[in-house]
């Protein structure tokens, strides 16, 4: 049973840090690329970065980049999402995702605000 688990939101004031952990089971975590990707109230469900399955080359949205890192521990089959530097407009349920699979965690809701 395939099973994506995420947690580390919460509320943080704008400029802060949080960081989320997708503990992963039931698939062969180490092959597959990972995803994270967000989902503000009234918006479409965007990337926020990937992470390669064993070079962890990472990619970002424009919208993140410089203040979002993605990385993996494959021996605990477990991806993070470190924001830093957090906005108003990071206010969203981040889900993390092996998209080429069709699997997605429950999400976990970050809020920022003062």
């Amino acid at each position: 049973q395939v099973q994506l688990v995420e947690s580390g939101g919460g509320l943080v004031q704008p400029g802060g840090s949080l960081r989320l952990s997708c503990a992963a089971s039931g698939f062969t975590f180490s092959s597959y690329a990972m995803s994270w990707y967000r989902q503000a109230p009234g918006k479409e469900r965007e990337r926020v970065g990937i992470i390669t399955a064993t070079s962890g080359n990472t990619n970002y949205a424009d919208s993140v980049k410089g203040r979002f890192t993605i990385s993996r521990d494959n021996a605990k089959n477990t991806v993070y999402l470190q924001m830093n530097s957090l906005k108003p407009e990071d206010t969203a349920v981040y889900y993390c995702a092996v998209q080429t699979r069709g699997y997605w965690g429950q999400g976990t809701q970050v809020t920022v605000s003062s």
